[in-house]
């Protein structure tokens, strides 16, 4: 599979797709860090970006898992040994590419967007956040990919717009049992995810496993 991994992702950057979601990324990271985070705001800073950058990881993922046609995905099938290599060769690259522009997310305000340095606490939170995101980010591009939806208007309109239905959802009562975004927001900027993350973290990664899950067993039906 690490073959198979390394070979997605030379083909991703090199059919320069990868771009489309970078400029997404930095033109987020531009709004966030157009002003300095005052001190003591910088988990609510990270917080906001981990929500909102559910959507950029999203892209990244279908992007990635598009690249191929379907006969090349049949032809690394069949290289790989069996079908599941495949399919998780392909998530796995799709999450190394996230955990990259993650890590951009993370480490870019220390240098430029912070007037002070986040406390460890902080920062870890901070982390673990956006390692949530990147995951709920890479469920809903798969799911939006072309192997599942073979119309690229139609991939389009269902990952904006399940984007913006978790975004609603979060809002509502049942927020904190869906993906929680605007619950992780909130409680950043009241000074309490301390005690929330886990629970907060948990109902994320319930649901991301659940989309993935869909995903598996959607693609043993599509090349």
């Amino acid at each position: 599979m690490i073959p198979l991994v390394r070979f997605k992702l030379a083909a991703y950057a090199r059919s320069h797709r990868l771009f489309q979601p970078m400029i997404g990324l930095f033109a987020m990271l531009a709004v966030f860090y157009s002003t300095t985070v005052p001190a003591g705001k910088e988990l609510s800073s990270y917080a906001d970006s981990a929500g909102l950058l559910i959507l950029v990881f999203a892209w990244a993922a279908r992007g990635l898992l598009d690249t191929e046609p379907a006969t090349q995905r049949l032809i690394s099938m069949t290289a790989a040994g069996r079908p599941g290599r495949e399919v998780g060769a392909g998530l796995l690259a799709a999450l190394a590419v996230n955990l990259g522009m993650a890590a951009i997310a993370v480490v870019l305000p220390l240098g430029i967007g912070f007037a002070a340095m986040p406390s460890p606490g902080d920062l870890a939170q901070g982390i673990v956040l956006h390692l949530v995101g990147l995951s709920v980010g890479t469920a809903l591009g798969a799911l939006t990919s072309r192997p599942i939806l073979s119309s690229p208007a139609v991939s389009m309109l269902v990952l904006f717009g399940g984007y913006l239905a978790l975004l609603l959802i979060s809002i509502s009562p049942a927020g904190r049992f869906t993906v929680p975004i605007m619950p992780w927001m909130r409680a950043a900027n009241a000074g309490t995810l301390g005690g929330a993350l886990p629970a907060l973290s948990a109902a994320a990664l319930f649901w991301t496993v659940a989309g993935l899950a869909a995903y598996l067993r959607l693609r043993r039906t599509r090349p």
